[in-house]
């Protein structure tokens, strides 16, 4: 049996172990803080390949430099003397096109097409989670705000997304938690949303309950390819199988420095946090003129966003949870945002190109999955499922060529 050791127990990471296990593959994952202790765990959860497209956008141009100067706005760059973050800064911005967005969007467009079947994939083969359909109720304060949401939206059909959308004429009785200065209501159907740190416990359980090893305490400081490619543990202790598997997010450049990959990997970090609602809450719920993403979670109301541009291990800083509950203030009702329960700061792994590293490094044996920005939870399992395939059988699926780590 033929073996794989992979780094990081994310979603991403889980998911390409459990897919490994299913092609008979004796699978160890190492963490070095535990399941969902990245960016898996307090993010909005949705499973929306709707809007699952390039983070980069025409609009960047426009609210870009507010980052500088407005401590609420969803986009935040420190002004610091950083000039590897400047570097990658300006190449994200580049891609701030409309033909860099269509370039990305046709390349991101076959594996969002598969990300929700590769879900029921893993509820209906022994992850004991779920999956829940929508709607996604996405509301403006005015109809002049809608209009870049519209277009991308009319992007993601023109790619060949079927996205259901519909004018809501009585919103509140739909979504009791948005205020009256939410005017502008839309319906976009044909999504889902999950738990998410309940929903990777449960795939890091089917991992173990096959038959996998999953170790939480194990700081990997260095891997080496070859024909038994290894890593080495903090503790000096070393482990080799047949494979290696990078899968851990913002923190991918420490380890892949060495093995061909040139595309940086900067932490855009998004805050989220959770709140009792008077009534209960049934729908995610997109803000996209303040970037605000909202799930009912566990009997609350999670309300996640902004894009932060610091260090991955950068402690939390309570001027973005602030920033997010000012924004969030006029425009939602029947909730207490003083109350706030499960604060937390995850580190998403973000490319100057808006694609995932999803294949083989130049190091024998040695592979990368991830640089999925904020859609590393929907394209988690397919990333899994096709990256399992490449390992085992040599062949890459088309839908993740685009993706090569090496480009």
């Amino acid at each position: 049996m033929s073996s794989s050791v992979v780094i990081g127990a994310g979603m991403v990471g889980l998911a390409t172990a459990w897919h490994l296990q299913e092609r008979g593959v004796q699978v160890t994952v190492l963490d070095r803080a535990g399941v969902a202790a990245g960016s898996s765990w307090g993010n909005a959860g949705w499973l929306s390949p709707g809007k699952t497209i390039p983070l980069a956008d025409p609009s960047l141009w426009t609210y870009g430099p507010t980052a500088l100067l407005d401590a609420d706005a969803a986009l935040h760059v420190p002004f610091r003397a950083d000039p590897g973050l400047w570097s990658f800064l300006a190449r994200f911005a580049a891609h701030g096109t409309r033909r860099a967005w269509e370039r990305t969007m046709a390349a991101l467009t076959p594996i969002d097409r598969m990300a929700l079947e590769c879900f029921d994939e893993l509820t209906g083969s022994g992850v004991d989670a779920w999956t829940r359909q929508g709607p996604f109720i996405v509301g403006f304060t005015e109809e002049r705000q809608s209009a870049g949401f519209l277009r991308e939206v009319e992007g993601v059909v023109r790619h060949g997304q079927d996205v259901p959308l519909e004018r809501v004429e009585n919103p509140r009785e739909v979504v009791p938690q948005l205020s009256d200065q939410v005017g502008v209501v839309y319906r976009m159907g044909g999504q889902r949303f999950i738990e998410p740190g309940p929903f990777v416990q449960a795939l890091a359980d089917a991992v173990v309950a096959r038959g996998g090893t999953l170790r939480t305490d194990a700081q990997v400081t260095s891997l080496a390819g070859g024909s038994r490619p290894g890593v080495t543990l903090a503790n000096g202790e070393t482990l080799t199988a047949d494979s290696v598997v990078v899968a851990t997010g913002a923190w991918l450049p420490g380890l892949t420095r060495d093995l061909g990959v040139r595309t940086r990997v900067q932490a855009g970090r998004g805050y989220s946090f959770s709140v009792a609602t008077e009534e209960p809450s049934r729908y995610p719920v997109y803000l996209p003129a303040q970037r605000i993403a909202c799930t009912p979670y566990r009997g609350r109301f999670r309300i996640a966003g902004t894009m932060e541009f610091r260090g991955p291990d950068e402690p939390l800083q309570p001027r973005r949870i602030e920033a997010i509950v000012n924004q969030a203030r006029s425009l939602m009702t029947g909730m207490d945002l003083e109350d706030r329960q499960d604060e937390w700061v995850g580190s998403r792994p973000v490319t100057p190109d808006g694609l995932p590293l999803v294949g083989a490094t130049s190091a024998p044996g040695v592979y990368v999955a991830g640089g999925h920005g904020m859609w590393g939870i929907v394209l988690g399992p397919a990333t899994g499922k096709l990256l399992a395939e490449q390992i085992v059988t040599g062949r890459t699926d088309p839908a993740i060529a685009p993706f090569d780590p090496l480009r």
